[in-house]
This record gives structure tokens, sequence and C-alpha cells, in this order.
């Protein structure tokens, strides 16, 4: 009787302290000017409220990894960042999925055993906007100094060439 009731509390202690009616509000940063840039920082910072106030340890699964999510100092915000080389950084929406303790122990055990992974449900999901970056002009201004040298070059040789000849 008594490992029943002692099973019976985890069971309302767990069921308590997991996020109910989750309502996130995120906000991302990607640069606007990839020069001199070999990869491209994607950052994502949100806030989660739960209807029960509970403040979970989030996970995100980027691009298959699972990666934690870390916390602000007092606990408000939570925030998500990686990179991606500039080949590999396309425009375009990103779907980041988060998960609690619980969904990322259940995904990490399909995952682990090789099993199909997408009947896991995320707590929530965050999207992330890449508009593209820009990489810098078709001609830099060293290369058409360059041309405008030579073009000048030409026609001054060829014009002292026809005055010579």
């Amino acid at each position: 009787m008594l490992r029943f009731c002692l099973a019976v509390s985890c069971l309302v202690a767990v069921a308590a302290g997991a996020c109910t009616n989750p309502k996130v509000s995120a906000s991302s940063y990607t640069p606007a000017d990839s020069q001199v840039l070999a990869a491209i920082p994607f950052i994502a910072e949100f806030t989660l409220e739960c209807g029960n106030n509970e403040k979970p340890a989030l996970f995100a699964d980027i691009n298959g990894a699972l990666v934690p999510v870390t916390t602000s100092l007092d606990g408000a915000k939570y925030q998500v960042s990686w990179v991606k080389t500039l080949k590999e950084a396309a425009k375009g929406e990103f779907t980041v999925p988060l998960y609690d303790s619980e969904s990322y122990a259940q995904l990490k055990r399909a995952m682990d055993k090789g099993e199909d992974a997408s009947g896991v449900a995320p707590l929530v999901s965050i999207v992330i906007s890449y508009p593209g970056s820009y990489s810098g002009p078709l001609f830099n201004s060293e290369h058409f100094a360059l041309f405008l040298s030579a073009a000048v070059f030409y026609l001054a040789f060829s014009s002292k060439s026809k005055l010579l000849a």
C-alpha cells in the first residue's frame, strides 16, 4: 500500500510539474551583412508562459541535434543559438521545436533505439526567419579601379601609337 501511495504521489508531482497551456513569444537575430563572416549565427530569444507558472528546462532540436536552451539569470527569458556556414544557410523560415524534460527523454529514447521520433510532440515550436544576408557587391571597388586603369592605359597607349604613326 505504501508503494502504491508513493507511486501515485510521484505521478501527481510529475503531472503538476509539467508546463500546462504554454504560450511562447519569440524574437530572433540573424546578421544582415555577411561580407566578413565565415558562418551565419542564428540567435532566438523567447519567453515561455505556462498556465501553472512552471519554468521548465527546455531542449531544442536543431537539425536533428538536441541542444539545451539557456535561461536568463532572472529566469524570465530563454535563448538558443546555433551556427551554419554561408553555403548551408538558406533563406526562409526555420521551425525550432522545443521539448521539456519529459518529452526530451522520450525523444532521446526513441532516437537511441532507432525508432521513429515523429510521434513525440514538442512542448512548443518557435519560428526563426532568415531573409538572407548581404555578401558584398558583385564587383569590389579595387576590381573596378583595376579595370578602369587598364582601360585608361589602353586608350592612352593606342592614342600615342596613332599620333606617332
